[in-house]
């Protein structure tokens, strides 16, 4: 069997930018999360879908904020969206998915906790991430971990991994730190771009192995003196940035894989889409507990 572990904060900010607007029974906008929903019973119709996990930012500020102050957090997020993650929850545990709302943690952690608790199961033929998120493409392995964009229709094994950053998993923490996430709110290190980064990384694995020599490097002498100068005068910056990439795999999860099998949605769903006023989706529901 195959377990899909969905991003459930990027599937809602994806149906807010491209959903349509929509009123709740209470007057609340609920567009992103009536998108959702759609998007959820989407990926159920297939088949292959039977064990499934959604995680979502409760809160988008977790215990990362208090080791870098620029760390992303809720400032400047639409207050539509922020809004909408308790409905969104909700609605998606109506559905008799077992969801993960993560306030200490991230989503992405929860997912990477998962990750490395199931992927131990002889049972498990295949983990899929849905989701684009970089950091996640951390806990790829070789085919049987993967990363799939649902939008898109792209997926990334190992193999993809390398393609895509020329780094493989485990080097992907450094690979951000050193060249940083404007996404997750820090700089990366001055100098390092994603090609200089590949390079040294491709060869050392991690920030600590990176030679002092800038002739081992494998960059043009120049370049490697002052990009190794950059390194040395933000070290601990390097090494803050790459524990803040550094996916946490020690999030409780009290479920089971036999939990994470779905068996079908709740009675509550009918209530939830009359409030969000969207009882069609009710009738697109093949499967009932």
């Amino acid at each position: 069997m195959k377990l899909h572990l969905v991003d459930g904060t990027y599937e809602l900010f994806r149906a807010h930018f491209g959903a349509p607007p929509k009123k709740s029974t209470s007057g609340q906008e609920v567009g992103a999360t009536v998108g959702l929903l759609r998007s959820m019973l989407l990926l159920l119709s297939d088949p292959q879908v039977t064990h499934v996990a959604v995680a979502f930012d409760h809160v988008i500020e977790s215990f990362r904020n208090k080791m870098y102050a620029g760390y992303k957090s809720s400032i400047g997020v639409e207050k539509v969206i922020l809004d909408q993650f308790p409905v969104a929850e909700a609605a998606v545990k109506a559905l008799g998915l077992v969801t993960w709302p993560q306030v200490r943690f991230e989503a992405d952690d929860a997912i990477a906790a998962a990750v490395a608790r199931f992927k131990k199961s002889k049972s498990v033929e295949q983990i899929v991430i849905c989701s684009v998120d970089k950091d996640l493409t951390q806990m790829v392995d070789g085919k049987r971990v993967i990363c799939w964009d649902r939008r898109r229709e792209i997926t990334l094994d190992e193999k993809g991994v390398v393609e895509k950053f020329g780094v493989s998993p485990e080097s992907i923490p450094d690979y951000l730190a050193l060249v940083g996430d404007s996404a997750d709110g820090y700089p990366g290190i001055q100098g390092w771009g994603a090609k200089s980064a590949a390079t040294v990384l491709a060869k050392f694995k991690h920030i600590e192995s990176i030679p002092k020599d800038p002739a081992k490097l494998g960059l043009s002498l120049g370049r490697a003196t002052t990009l190794l100068e950059n390194l040395k005068n933000n070290y601990k910056d390097a090494l803050l940035f790459r524990e803040l990439s550094t996916l946490r795999t020690d999030v409780p999860l009290k479920e089971s894989l036999t939990d994470l099998k779905w068996q079908g949605a709740t009675a509550k769903l009918k209530k939830v889409c009359k409030e969000l006023q969207s009882e069609s989706i009710v009738e697109r529901v093949k499967k009932w507990q």
